[in-house]
């Protein structure tokens, strides 16, 4: 069964994997399948995923879901039970994964994927993959828009471009052996990689491997 804008469903809608919490379906499947923006299903499991890959303490890969939130909650009282948990000080690394929706109202709204990212050694925050409206999250610290980041050639691609670029920080931080700017960071090792993680995504050893569990 073929749904409008391409994407094929199969009959079959129950769980594919499990990640701890993190579940995904066929239709996340079949997203995976065609040229299609990824939905926040998709991105939450991938970073959740991720720090299995790089397990150091020092790096935060905070959930599309709590980063909505912390960049959308009207009430920054209230935010306190939710950040507390993240332990911020105690991180050097932090990545958040940023959707433009800002109807709190509609979920999985918006149309691009952003992230930024915060190096404590650096004290600095960096914009990527396009415009991020959170910089006030950012007040204490410098705050660039990095402009050497590749950039997608299409519509649909940011979720995409997104997840690659976090697993490329997190490899730059963790090894430390790339090749670094001159700031030290890790723009030019993210230029030197080539982003297939669609089909890594879907054909990936945490779904083949584990033959639907994790």
């Amino acid at each position: 069964m073929v749904e409008r804008g391409g994407v094929e469903k199969t009959v079959y809608k129950g769980p594919i994997v499990h990640y701890n919490d993190d579940v995904l379906r066929q239709s996340a499947l079949d997203i995976l399948r065609c040229p299609c923006f990824l939905n926040d299903r998709i991105i939450e499991f991938y970073f959740s995923y991720l720090p299995s890959c790089y397990p150091s303490e020092e790096i935060l890969l905070v959930l599309p879901s709590i980063a909505f939130w912390i960049a959308n909650c009207p009430d920054i009282e209230s935010l306190k039970d939710l950040i507390e948990p993240l332990n911020l000080s105690s991180k050097k690394l932090e990545i958040f994964p940023v959707n433009n929706n800002d109807d709190v109202t509609e979920a999985e709204g918006g149309n691009h994927w952003s992230l930024l990212v915060f190096e404590r050694n650096s004290n600095l925050y960096r914009a990527i993959v396009g415009y991020i409206g959170i910089s006030d999250m950012a007040s204490a610290c410098t705050y660039v828009e990095c402009s050497k980041t590749p950039q997608q050639v299409n519509g649909y691609n940011c979720g995409l471009y997104g997840a690659a670029i976090a697993k490329a920080i997190c490899s730059w931080y963790e090894s430390k052996s790339e090749p670094n700017d001159d700031d030290g960071l890790w723009f030019s090792t993210m230029n030197e990689q080539r982003f297939r993680n669609r089909r890594k995504m879907r054909d990936g050893p945490f779904i083949q491997e584990h033959d639907g569990n994790i």
